[in-house]
């Protein structure tokens, strides 16, 4: 009796602990997340809610050509609000933007007003390059793996939460990929992970190179 009561306590917390340890679904949207995508955000709001981000992202969200930013003008509002949900709830690594998330500040209309005012905004052609030695390279691994999702000139798909990576800093786009391959970024697209997995970090340098060099996308 005794050992069958144990087996079952052992089995009990065996089950708590895997659930614990199951990552949330990629693509599952609920809380504040679905209330900030069922938003209509208001780009006028947003400017005046974005103030406090300019001094890391830049007045016109252009981000930092040392890749330590990310560009945000021109990038999709839901792309924006997943993220940046998806940081305040702990399912991506993002330890800068944490102390700026504050949710009795930040509520998710904000959040659908600022990823509004965003994706209006012009995206600047003077981002941070590489060194253009591996843009060859670099094109031939988007051609082969990326472009199915993230489209063919980095644009993006915004339904999909796909975000537009032309135009990006590169040491930012360089920073993030190993983060993905390594498993470091906790909330990227399960697929990436799985195609990236096998990719030096030459190949990487490559892409990042590429991208980072691609013309900003048309509106």
């Amino acid at each position: 009796m005794k050992k069958t009561l144990i087996a079952i306590v052992v089995t009990g917390l065996w089950a708590l602990v895997a659930t614990a340890q199951t990552p949330p679904v990629w693509n599952e949207i609920k809380g504040e997340q679905l209330i900030a995508l069922q938003a209509k955000g208001d780009p006028a709001r947003g400017e005046t809610a974005f103030v406090p981000c300019q001094g890391c992202h830049r007045k016109d969200a252009s981000g930092r050509t040392s890749g330590a930013y990310p560009r945000l003008s021109g990038q999709h509002a839901q792309v924006i609000i997943k993220q940046v949900t998806d940081i305040r709830a702990g399912r991506r690594y993002n330890p800068k933007m944490e102390p700026y998330l504050d949710d009795h500040l930040l509520t998710p209309l904000a959040i659908a007003d600022i990823a509004s005012y965003l994706q209006g905004l012009p995206i600047s052609a003077e981002n941070g390059k590489g060194p253009g030695s591996g843009v060859a390279a670099g094109k031939k691994i988007y051609e082969n793996d990326c472009n199915d999702c993230h489209g063919n000139k980095g644009e993006g798909d915004a339904a999909k939460f796909y975000p537009m990576v032309a135009a990006q800093h590169y040491r930012y786009l360089l920073r993030e990929l190993k983060f993905i391959r390594d498993g470091d970024r906790r909330n990227a697209n399960p697929d990436m992970v799985k195609r990236i997995k096998a990719y030096s970090d030459n190949d990487l340098e490559a892409m990042a190179d590429y991208l980072a060099q691609l013309p900003p996308p048309k509106p």
